[in-house]
């Protein structure tokens, strides 16, 4: 049987968690974050688009060279949404998604709060 569709509140509840646990944000939400989650679930846009436009901004972020400067933490939802963009214009096959998760994994811990 397939999943049931989320409600609103379900949906918007899920992008927020998603977000906050994301290496390199701040862990904290704010009302514009709603907003924006809200927007998102108005839009259609799946939640899986989401959660993998977050990962692969995560890892485009901790994964730079050595020698890069470093980047300050994110504190808005609203930084993800070209991420969120380019995935809905861009086939990307879930298995890729999967690695980076992988990848990602010890630096969920470490996310700054």
């Amino acid at each position: 049987m397939p999943d049931s569709p989320l409600s609103r509140e379900q949906y918007v509840h899920k992008v927020l968690e998603v977000y906050q646990h994301t290496p390199g944000t701040t862990g904290q939400i704010r009302p514009p974050d709603r907003r924006l989650a809200l927007q998102l679930q108005q839009r259609g846009i799946p939640l899986r688009t989401i959660e993998n436009a977050l990962v692969l901004a995560a890892a485009r972020r901790i994964f730079r060279p050595a020698e890069a400067p470093p980047l300050t933490t994110v504190r808005s939802l609203a930084y993800f949404v070209p991420v969120i963009e380019e995935l809905l214009t861009t086939q990307v096959k879930e298995d890729y998604f999967q690695y980076l998760r992988r990848k990602l994994e010890p630096f969920y811990f470490q996310t700054p709060r």
